[in-house]
């Protein structure tokens, strides 16, 4: 079933022209409207399906800086004060609150490197605590055993994945931007190699300037044009239970993960266990992917065909006077895996024996999109002046969508960036040195 969301009615006249397009109305691709219209640039922002339907209200809703790659942690800790700065700006009720969160283990191991974390980070102002067995089991009281350690990570939070995206949304439209749902795009229109427009199901928007926002769609779309962009996605399936269970906004264990709702109830998930659904665009990219796969091999399970039939990771060329993949597969909602439902039930109801009186509400599945280095891309493409790229996110876009917004809405008219963006340039996947992960 799908992930719950809000529906927001958006326009349905496509704009003649535009300073900016973006293609994809997830919580990055709205946000990146959002700030260019808080600048007043007459910017569009078109969508295939619904604002926030695919990964954006699929995910956890976790706002965290704790174990960020170095790299990240920057746009993480900015968008953590974006979160703040959108709630007011809108006028609206995102979930957003710093209410810390919660990671318990009984790792050494794991204990270790979240405390060298710790310290990394604290050299750059972030606040995170390291617990030892007592503090842990004081903490984690509610599950009723002992822990050897965790960390607490203060000033991190959540916001609420139901509503966040739709009612940016709608904050953007009321500041002039134009929101369509609906409205593939289908291609750019080039003027010597550089974007004049965007093509899409209903016409074509004049502009110098797309972002491409598109989450697991953004690779296949990518090499309509010769952009190698290696991209990957898992799918992963969670589960929500009704209002009621006395328990903490955010725990992470590595037995099961738990969020507070804005409904009130929980979201119940297991970190990392996702399953591979082959793909011929992960065929492409193996070689590339294949360091993350063999880390994570533990967690990772084989798929079955629903990923290649989806069409978001094709290699096909496509038509732009005819639908697209896009068009016949308007939202990304993969099957359920039942097995990792029961999984995920079974372990939460072992450390939390309280939520066995609360009925499961909804359970879902996402395509969660990823790049080899777990980074995402975001900069002007260098093979198409004028084409942004903003995708490979790994599971952490709707934390840091308000500052990857913010720092595409920079590149976009010039400002002084509110990050330094070279970590995040795409052209890193075509140098030899891209794999190599931070040190902290």
């Amino acid at each position: 079933m799908p992930a719950p969301l809000l529906h927001v009615e958006t326009q349905s006249t496509l704009p003649a022209d535009a300073d900016a397009v973006v293609i994809g109305a997830g919580i990055v691709g709205i946000c990146a409207g959002f700030f260019l219209a808080e600048r007043g640039l007459k910017v569009a922002v078109i969508e295939k399906g619904r604002v926030g339907a695919e990964q954006s209200s699929r995910n956890w809703g976790w706002c965290r800086q704790q174990n960020r790659d170095a790299r990240e942690l920057p746009m993480a800790t900015k968008s953590l004060a974006l979160w703040e700065h959108l709630t007011r700006a809108t006028n609206q009720d995102l979930g957003f609150r710093r209410c810390g969160l919660l990671y318990l283990s009984n790792d050494t191991t794991e204990i270790e490197t979240w405390a060298r974390w710790c310290r990394f980070a604290r050299d750059l102002g972030v606040t995170s605590n390291p617990l030892d067995a007592t503090a842990a089991t004081e903490r984690g009281a509610f599950t009723g055993k002992a822990w050897k350690g965790g960390v607490f990570s203060p000033d991190d939070g959540i916001a609420n994945p139901e509503r966040a995206a739709p009612l940016i949304a709608q904050a953007l439209a009321a500041r002039g931007g134009v929101v369509m749902q609906n409205c593939a795009a289908r291609g750019l229109e080039l003027e010597g190699g550089r974007v004049a427009g965007v093509i899409t199901e209903h016409g074509t928007i004049r502009t110098r300037v797309a972002v491409l926002a598109a989450g697991a769609w953004a690779s296949s779309f990518c090499r309509q044009y010769g952009i190698r962009f290696p991209q990957a996605s898992i799918r992963s399936s969670i589960l929500s239970i009704a209002p009621g269970a006395e328990l903490p906004d955010a725990v992470h264990t590595s037995e099961v993960s738990i969020t507070r709702r804005g409904s009130g109830g929980h979201t119940l998930a297991i970190s990392g266990h996702a399953r591979v659904d082959p793909t011929p665009q992960q065929l492409r990219f193996a070689t590339s992917f294949m360091p993350m796969f063999f880390k994570r091999r533990k967690a990772l399970a084989p798929g079955g065909i629903e990923g290649w039939l989806s069409g978001h990771e094709t290699l096909s060329r496509w038509a732009l006077d005819r639908p697209t993949p896009m068009e016949k597969r308007r939202i990304l909602d993969p099957k359920v895996d039942s097995r990792q439902i029961d999984l995920t039930l079974a372990r939460a109801s072992k450390l939390f024996p309280r939520i066995e009186r609360f009925p499961v509400t909804a359970r879902w599945a996402g395509y969660v999109d990823s790049t080899p280095d777990g980074v995402p891309a975001i900069g002007e493409t260098d093979e198409v002046p004028g084409l942004i790229l903003a995708a490979g996110f790994s599971g952490h876009g709707f934390g840091i969508g308000p500052g990857a917004g913010k720092l595409i809405a920079d590149l976009v008219t010039g400002e002084a960036p509110i990050v330094d963006p070279k970590p995040y340039h795409p052209s890193r996947f075509n140098s030899a040195a891209w794999g190599k992960v931070a040190e902290f």
